[in-house]
């Protein structure tokens, strides 16, 4: 169980941080028109949230 927290944590930190570099690249496009559909700030919030979580679980279980 304690391998697959810490799996679960690296695999939210890795989509915390594509989250993060698409929310910047949205902020800086060049066509304003061109908003796109994916909340990349909500999910890199609840991604961190998870590999937080995940994290604690794996440190607790040590």
């Amino acid at each position: 169980m304690q391998v697959s927290m810490l799996s679960v944590a690296i695999g939210a930190a890795a989509l915390f941080g594509v989250a993060e570099v698409a929310s910047w690249r949205r902020n800086n496009r060049r066509d304003v028109d061109k908003v796109g559909f994916m909340p990349w700030r909500g999910i890199a919030l609840a991604s961190a949230g998870v590999a937080l979580l995940a994290t604690a679980f794996w440190l607790g279980g040590r």
